[in-house]
């Protein structure tokens, strides 16, 4: 009576057989829209003010300090983490978003556009 059953629900949930370029055109798809919705949403919601910064890694002692102990290597690395720290935040949080999300649905494309249909 249970095997019955069970095959009775399996012949009525056929999964709908797609292939290999179509699915991946709709996870770039579902990615890109995702994606670019979650920017729109951060941009919206997002303000640039950082309450955290005192200006201190900005002034001329902390610079002077920086390149005395650790040279302008020291200095040019400071200035990437804060360049790097700074796209984690606010509004530019909602561009490096949308530029991921761009680039992964272009990633899923491209390996659509070169898989074999069927």
């Amino acid at each position: 009576m249970i095997a019955m059953v069970y095959v009775t629900i399996r012949n009525r949930m056929k999964p709908i057989n797609t292939n290999l370029q179509t699915r991946l055109y709709l996870i770039s798809a579902v990615i890109l829209l995702v994606g670019l919705g979650s920017a729109i949403l951060i941009y919206l919601t997002a303000d640039n003010s950082s309450d955290s910064d005192l200006g201190l890694e900005n002034s001329k002692m902390y610079m002077h300090n920086l390149e005395l102990y650790g040279g302008k290597a020291n200095v040019i690395a400071n200035e990437f983490r804060n360049w790097f720290d700074g796209l984690w935040h606010g509004k530019s949080l909602a561009f490096t978003v949308a530029f991921v999300t761009v680039s992964l649905s272009f990633g899923f494309f491209f390996a659509a556009r070169h898989s074999p249909s069927d």
